[in-house]
């Protein structure tokens, strides 16, 4: 696979994660409806910025393993197949009817609390690091340097949830109203699902 096929391959990937709603879509939603799109906006920020830092870990920890050990490596990589296989299979036998978004309270804090909540939202999630330490290898092309491109890719994977939350911020409304249409939710994790089994299978039979 060369880079473009890569960058061509995440993209596609990543664009569909990003619009299956979870965690941060509901946040970003909710501080739209209930402080702006100034506060959403900075919400949006934190997120990504939270997004970069596990992307960073998650690149210098593979890249660590590249050099230290192939079999440490491949121990890594089967654990990360199978955890997309199993959430790719739970996706597609349990997809969500519906897709709370919630309410939230004004707070009554400054523009930043919502930067900071953002940001904390994924910090503080492991299961960001565990997904794209999961996810990100297996667009590695052979010969390149692992650790700028798997952070690379998580930047693009940081960009594309900007624009989507930028779209969310503009039409908060009509696209809350979408999340909650049972057939919408069941069709973005159903195809979610697909993909995270391709992606799965593919890296657990790939060689390096």
């Amino acid at each position: 696979m060369t880079v473009l096929q890569a960058l061509l391959a995440f993209s596609v990937a990543a664009g569909l994660l990003t619009l299956t709603p979870g965690l941060d879509t509901a946040l970003v939603l909710r501080a739209a409806a209930v402080e702006g799109p100034k506060r959403a906006g900075l919400a949006a920020i934190g997120i990504g910025g939270g997004c970069l830092v596990w992307g960073a870990a998650a690149a210098l920890g593979l890249a660590a393993l590249l050099q230290a050990s192939a079999l440490a490596f491949n121990l890594l990589k089967w654990a990360g197949a199978a955890y997309l296989v199993w959430l790719g299979i739970g996706m597609l036998l349990k997809p969500r009817d519906r897709f709370e978004v919630g309410a939230a309270d004004a707070t009554g804090a400054g523009a930043l609390a919502w930067l900071r909540k953002g940001f904390l939202t994924n910090l503080l999630n492991p299961k960001v690091g565990v997904f794209y330490v999961s996810f990100l290898p297996q667009f590695l092309p052979k010969g390149v340097a692992p650790a700028p491109f798997i952070f690379l890719l998580a930047g693009l994977h940081v960009l594309m949830g900007l624009v989507w939350f930028a779209v969310l911020i503009a039409a908060t409304r009509p696209i809350a109203r979408m999340l909650k249409t049972p057939a919408v939710v069941r069709w973005l994790d159903r195809a979610t699902g697909v993909v995270f089994l391709g992606f799965g299978a593919r890296l657990a039979l790939e060689r390096r």
